[in-house]
C-alpha cells in the first residue's frame, strides 16, 4: 500500500473502491473537517462530558445538551454532507461512506448519524403512513432544520438479554401509545425521535413480547416528551451525548407490528453494527495514519523510523490488516444495501449469510481496531501517551466501539446461534468460495461443522477460538487490493 492514502479518507476510499463512485461533494466534507472540524473535535474530547440545562429560567422544563456553537455546526455539516438523507435512494453505502470520513476525524460524532439512521430505516420500514408523512421529512432534511434520531434499547439491568432487561411498560390510548420506564444507555440524548424498545401491557414475557415504538423529544403542546436524568462520563466519544432517559407516560406511535418487535430491533442493531464495522476501519485508518506521520520524520540513530526494516515490516502487517478489516466492512455494507428492506419476520437465505458476516466483520473491525490503536501509541513512544496529541485517543475510543452494539462475546454467540440455527456457516462458505483457496475453505467449513456437534458446554467454551479463526479467515479471504 502506497502509505501517503492513509493521510486522507476519501483518497483511501477510492483506492479501495475504484469501482464504486463515491457521494458527490464527500472530497470537500474531508477538506472542511480537516480545517475547521478537527480542531473542534480535538476540543470537545479535551472538554469532556457535556452539561445539561435542564430548566429555562421561567422554571420550564427544557433538558437542553450544552456544547460549544461550534460543535452544532460540525455536527450539521455531517447531516448536510449526506449522513442520513443520502440513504433516501434506497442504497445505505452512501450514508456510510460519509460516516467513514467522519469516523476519520472523530468516532463519535458518527455515532448521532447512525443511530438518525437507524431511526429513518425504522420509520420507513414499518410507521404508519401518517406517521411515515409527519416525521421522515425532518429526518431527511438537508438543511440545518434536520431532525435527529436515536435507539434507545438498553435498561440499567443491560442489553445483552432484552428479553428480560426491558422493563418499559407501554399501553394503547387512541392513536397512540404511552410508555414508563427508564433507558439507561441511550446514545444521542436530547434527539427530536428516538426509536425504543417497550413491552405492551399483557405481552407475553420474553423477547416475544417486545415491541418497537417512536417516541417524539416534544409532545404535541410543545412540552418535554421525555427526561433526561443524566450524561454519562465516559473515557471517549464525548462528541455523542449518552445519558438516561425517564419515560413517565411518554406518547410514541407503533412501528410494525408488536409480535414482530424483536425483529424490528435487530434490524437497527443490525444497522447500526454495519456502521460499528465503518467506524472502526476508519479508526484504524486514522491511527496508522498519526503513526506514519511520526515515523516518516522521526530519526533514531541517524536513520528515519519509517525505513528502519522492523518497522517497515510492521507497517507493511498493518496495512494489510487495515485492507482486511475495510474488506470485511465492505462486504457487510453492500449486503445491508441488498436486504436492509426485507421485512421481519420472511428473511432471505441473504439476509442470513448478512447476519453472519456481520458478527465476524463487527467482532473482526473492533479487535483490529484496539490493536491498531494500541500500536499506534508504542510506535508514538512516550508522546503518544499524551493527550494534547491525540494519538491516545484512538485506543479510548476503540475500546468504546469494541463494546458498542455488543461486545466480542456477543458477536461470537450469536454468530454460532446464526449458523446452527439457519445454517449461515454454509452460506457464508459458499459466499468466501470464489475468493478463498478451496483447500482451506474446505478445511475451515470442516472445522466449524465439527465444532457445531460438540456437546453445549463444550461448543461454547471453545467459540472464542473457533470464531476468531473463522473472522481471519474471511478477512483475508474476500481482502480487497487496489
Amino acid at each position: 500500500m502506497n502509505l501517503d492514502l492513509l493521510l486522507s479518507p476519501t483518497q483511501f476510499l477510492k483506492a479501495q473502491l475504484a469501482s464504486t463512485d463515491l457521494p458527490d461533494g464527500l472530497g470537500d466534507y474531508e477538506i472542511w473537517m480537516d480545517e475547521h472540524g478537527r480542531a473542534v473535535s480535538a476540543a470537545v474530547d479535551g472538554a469532556g462530558t457535556p452539561w445539561i440545562k435542564q430548566f429555562d429560567r421561567m422554571g420550564k422544563r427544557i433538558d437542553e445538551i450544552q456544547f460549544p456553537p461550534e460543535y452544532w455546526t460540525m455536527l450539521r455539516m455531517g447531516y448536510k454532507a449526506g449522513a442520513v438523507w443520502r440513504a433516501r435512494s434506497g442504497s445505505l453505502s452512501p450514508a456510510y461512506w460519509v460516516g467513514y470520513v467522519t469516523s476519520y476525524f472523530d468516532m463519535g460524532l458518527y455515532c448521532p448519524y447512525t443511530v438518525s439512521l437507524g431511526t429513518a430505516a425504522a420509520v420507513a420500514k414499518y410507521a404508519a403512513p401518517d406517521v411515515h408523512e409527519r416525521f421522515m421529512p425532518r429526518l431527511m432534511d438537508q438543511t440545518d432544520a434536520v431532525w435527529q434520531g436515536a435507539t434507545w434499547m438498553t435498561e440499567a439491568h443491560g442489553g445483552s438479554d432484552l428479553g428480560a432487561n426491558v422493563e418499559t411498560i407501554v399501553r394503547p390510548v387512541g392513536d397512540r401509545w404511552l410508555l414508563t420506564g427508564d433507558k439507561y444507555f441511550c446514545s444521542n440524548v436530547g434527539a427530536e425521535l428516538a426509536v425504543v424498545a417497550a413491552r405492551p401491557e399483557g405481552a407475553v414475557a420474553g423477547v416475544r413480547g417486545l415491541a418497537l415504538f417512536l417516541v417524539p423529544r416534544d409532545r404535541d403542546d410543545g412540552s418535554l416528551n421525555y427526561t433526561i436524568r443524566r450524561l454519562k462520563d465516559k473515557i471517549a466519544t464525548r462528541s455523542v451525548p449518552t445519558g438516561e432517559v425517564e419515560l413517565r407516560a411518554s406518547e410514541g406511535y407503533l412501528l410494525g407490528e408488536p409480535g414482530h418487535g424483536i425483529y424490528h430491533i435487530l434490524e437497527v442493531l443490525n444497522l447500526s453494527r454495519v456502521a460499528n464495522c465503518v467506524a472502526c476501519v476508519a479508526l484504524m485508518q486514522r491511527a496508522l495514519a498519526d503513526a506514519y506521520l511520526f515515523a516518516r520524520d522521526r530519526v533514531i540513530f541517524g536513520k528515519k523510523l519509517i525505513d528502519q526494516p522492523l518497522m517497515r515490516r510492521q507497517f507493511e502487517q498493518k496495512s494489510a490488516a487495515l485492507e482486511g478489516a475495510f474488506a470485511l466492512m465492505w462486504h457487510s455494507v453492500k449486503l445491508a444495501d441488498e436486504v436492509w428492506r426485507e421485512p421481519a419476520p420472511k428473511y432471505s437465505e441473504r439476509f442470513q449469510l448478512f447476519r453472519v458476516l456481520l458478527h465476524l466483520a463487527k467482532y473482526w473491525t473492533a479487535e483490529q481496531a484496539v490493536q491498531t490503536a494500541k500500536w499506534a501509541m508504542e510506535v508514538n513512544g512516550g508522546i503518544g501517551t499524551l493527550a494534547e496529541f491525540g494519538v491516545e485517543r484512538h485506543l479510548r475510543e476503540a475500546m468504546i466501539a469494541d463494546i458498542w452494539e455488543g461486545p466480542p462475546h456477543r458477536q461470537i454467540l450469536d454468530g454460532i446461534e446464526a449458523m446452527e440455527r439457519k445454517g449461515a456457516h454454509r452460506l457464508l462458505f459458499a459466499y468466501l468460495a470464489p475468493y478463498a483457496n478451496p483447500e482451506s475453505l474446505a478445511a475451515m467449513q470442516a472445522r466449524v461443522e465439527a465444532h457445531l456437534a460438540l456437546p453445549e458446554d463444550e461448543k461454547e467454551a471453545g467459540a472464542g477460538d473457533l470464531f476468531h479463526d473463522l473472522a481471519a479467515f474471511a478477512a483475508r479471504s474476500i481482502r480487497i487490493t487496489s
